[in-house]
């Protein structure tokens, strides 16, 4: 996913600023390591925790005393050969943090591309470690722990529906990458004097391109993963019906886009084109709209979902320019048109949906069930959207809004138009001296 990240984000910005969003990448992975190490997994699933956050666990110390989820038979099997009960816990409370911490890395990852090629550097450090050390594991614990509020539920048999993430990874990520666009402002020269949207391209689409193919590739482990388990009978059918739907609501949403896109500016009377980077990021759109559900319904569903999310990326890409908000990546578009789309259809569609309090069955979704617990779970995956959407732009506006009133979250307009990669970090990524056939003196 990372590497993803890496080269779609790197073909999408001008060649000035190229080592500038690869060193954010590739700090993506060293800082989310350590806050989430620190502090990151113990307010997402310490133990003990209450509703709002979890403790315990900072920087992994009594983790033999998780790992609720371990296989029993498993469990037996390592014990007959006198492993302790403690190693055996606290060995897959180990591999469950790498899991997890891949994806609160992911999450703020987001934030990077729609503040790409205007932020100052150590600002960018400052907001992804407190991002992922405090505004993400909170999310995640509110949806994922088993003390959570929006896992447990107000109500009996109640219960926040997002398998691997739309809400948790991709609408926290996009709802911040939103509020620090905003806080920046748009690149110097994105929008025209009359207001009209003026092309700022990135310097290689073909470098994006690798990125989007290693991005779909992610996504497989990203969703098929979140079963946690491949030992447990059931397992595999339902990792391969997640990898299936993922396909499958990534191909309609890249699709939809594509066409989308096409014919509303040949409507409009507009030279209009099939456009490549949109199709990919109508693709991203689809994937992240599965990750609420894919484990749980039919892949004909996955298809409408899918289409809906390609619809809603291309809704938010018009009305990011609309209101004259530069978003390099269309990374809000992409995770927060998404991943909205994915939580709110997500209820509807599932094939078996929550457990009947009363009769200890599947209840189904909207479609499929009817039940009357289905048409809560929609009401209460609402209510979690809009609590991480309001989570997350109320800590990010803080955040943002202190580094503007402090100076310190953009870099000067000099430093814009040379280009991030000479002034922060010496390193330009295409240097002029190594396309000189001259040899250097000695």
């Amino acid at each position: 996913m990372q590497t993803g990240f890496a080269f779609l984000e790197a073909g999408s910005v001008r060649s000035k600023n190229t080592t500038n969003i690869i060193m954010k990448n590739v700090l993506d992975l060293f800082i989310g390591a350590i806050m989430y190490f620190a502090i990151g997994y113990s307010f997402a699933y310490g133990k003990p925790g209450n509703a709002f956050i979890g403790h315990n666990y900072f920087f992994a110390t009594n983790m033999d005393e998780g790992g609720n989820t371990i296989n029993l038979l498993l469990l037996l099997h390592l014990r007959s050969f006198n492993v302790s009960d403690k190693i055996i816990i606290s060995n897959f409370t180990y591999a469950g943090w790498f899991f997890q911490y891949v994806f609160a890395a992911t999450a703020s990852t987001i934030v990077s591309g729609a503040m790409a090629e205007r932020t100052e550097f150590t600002t960018y450090m400052v907001y992804f470690t407190f991002l992922t050390g405090f505004v993400y594991p909170v999310v995640a614990h509110w949806c994922w722990s088993e003390v959570g509020w929006l896992k447990v539920g107000m109500a009996h048999g109640l219960s926040y529906i997002d398998y691997a993430g739309s809400g948790v990874v991709h609408l926290t990520g996009g709802s911040a990458a939103l509020v620090g666009a905003i806080a920046l402002g748009p690149r110097i020269g994105r929008f025209k004097p009359d207001g009209t949207v003026n092309d700022l391209p990135g310097h290689t689409v073909t470098v994006a391109a690798l990125g989007g193919f290693i991005l779909f590739v992610g996504f497989m482990a990203f969703n098929g993963g979140s079963q946690l388990s491949i030992s447990n009978p059931g397992d595999g059918n339902v990792v391969a019906l997640s990898v299936m739907n993922t396909v499958l609501g990534g191909a309609s949403g890249a699709i939809v886009a594509m066409l989308v896109y096409k014919t509303t500016d040949a409507i409009r009377g507009e030279d209009h084109y099939w456009s490549l980077l949109i199709t990919i990021n109508g693709g991203l759109a689809g994937m992240v709209s599965m990750c609420a559900g894919c484990n749980d319904m039919l892949p004909w569903a996955a298809v409408v979902i899918g289409t809906i999310a390609g619809l809603a990326f291309m809704g938010w890409h018009h009305l990011m320019l609309f209101c004259k908000i530069d978003d390099p990546l269309d990374a809000v578009a992409v995770h927060l048109g998404g991943g909205l789309a994915g939580v709110l259809l997500a209820p509807i569609f599932v094939m078996k949906g929550l457990t009947s309090p009363e009769t200890q069955q599947h209840v189904g979704g909207i479609i499929y069930g009817g039940n009357y617990l289905a048409f809560q779970s929609f009401g209460w995956n609402l209510l979690g959207a809009v609590a991480i959407i309001g989570w997350t732009v109320a800590i990010s506006t803080l955040l943002f809004g202190s580094m503007k009133l402090l100076g310190v979250l953009r870099v000067s307009e000099a430093d814009e138009l040379r280009g991030l990669d000479e002034i922060k970090h010496g390193e330009p990524a295409y240097p002029i001296k190594s396309y000189s056939d001259q040899s250097p003196p000695y």
